[in-house]
């Protein structure tokens, strides 16, 4: 993996090792002076692109998701919404950076957004904490998910974090139970909700906010109950079997939609959302607004909710001697 300094916020671009030659021939085309070899390197950056993205690897869109340059929550919020009013605290201890709240405009309507901003800039990942929020954080989540409720506003929810802040202090202030009552909170709220993945869902931290009636996921986003590096240390105790790892996970857009856990893959601009963060808004855009429809049409109600959440979680056990049986 290799970095390169970026105009983006000061930010450190990443350069994964198969974009590598990608950005080779996006550099070759910005340096080209001559319009027939333009044309023919964007046609060789076009064939590129289709032959390596739909092929990558489980741990490879693991990559991807944490890729530096991804748009966050904020590069979001500010090209889709109108009128953004950040709301703060939790009315019992304070306010949490990494735990982003509010009510904005879109097309017009008005709606509750909550989300986590994992920064972009070292200082503000920093002051952010990495997108991981304290109980601070899902207490505030907790009371603007009431407080739409009230006023009945849809909320739509922005999931962007490795998993909630593992430290001790927010052991100390009641992590677990905060996870607990949001998620409890937005199983039980009376207003449509709908909930974004747009680059690395982790963990409980990523659930307290995403057990919505409807869950859409950028397509080279994870969900993912538990971090593939980790998990192949508890099964393998070898963490450079997270390729493995990964892809038994099922993170993928693509396998969580199969298996129930998404209702809607958002696809990504060619070569990512941090290649054309303009074209990705416009995608998770056009998603809020069929979400808004629903809205209108009287789609979401919390029974149906409830009920969508309740039929997760079956398996099937595959017995050897009644496999042909059963065939």
């Amino acid at each position: 993996m290799a970095e390169r300094k970026s105009g983006h916020s000061g930010a450190v671009e990443t350069i994964l090792p198969f974009e590598r030659h990608l950005l080779e021939l996006e550099d070759k085309i910005r340096s080209s002076d001559s319009e027939e070899e333009r044309v023919k390197l964007e046609r060789e950056l076009q064939k590129e692109r289709e032959s390596v993205y739909p092929n990558l690897s489980a741990w490879q869109r693991v990559q991807l998701a944490r890729h530096a340059m991804r748009p966050r929550m904020l590069d979001y919020t500010s090209r889709i919404f109108d009128d953004v009013f950040e709301l703060h605290g939790d009315r019992a201890l304070g306010d949490d950076a990494a735990m982003v709240t509010g009510i904005a405009r879109f097309q017009g309507r008005t709606v509750m957004i909550v989300g986590q901003q994992k920064g972009v800039s070292t200082e503000e990942k920093v002051s952010r904490n990495f997108g991981m929020a304290h109980p601070e954080g899902y207490r505030k989540a907790r009371r603007l998910f009431k407080m739409a409720e009230r006023l009945r506003l849809p909320v739509i929810s922005f999931v962007d974090t490795p998993a909630a802040h593992p430290g001790i202090e927010a052991e100390q202030h009641g992590q677990g139970p905060a996870i607990a009552q949001s998620i409890l909170q937005c199983l039980n709220t009376r207003t449509p909700t709908m909930a974004a993945v747009l680059g690395e869902g982790g963990s409980g931290g990523a659930l307290a906010i995403a057990v919505c009636d409807y869950v859409a996921m950028f397509e080279y986003a994870i969900y993912v109950i538990c971090p593939p590096e980790r998990c192949a240390e508890i099964l393998w105790r070898d963490v450079e079997k997270k390729d493995m790892a990964a892809s038994a996970l099922r993170v993928t857009a693509g396998d969580l939609q199969d298996l129930g856990v998404i209702d809607a893959v958002m696809p990504e601009p060619g070569g990512g959302a941090h290649r054309n963060p303009d074209a990705a808004a416009q995608v998770l855009a056009t998603e809020i607004d069929r979400f808004l429809l629903g809205c209108q049409q009287g789609r979401w109600n919390i029974e149906r909710r409830r009920r969508k959440f309740q039929r997760m979680g079956v398996w099937y056990e595959e017995l050897a001697n009644v496999r042909e049986a059963v065939d």
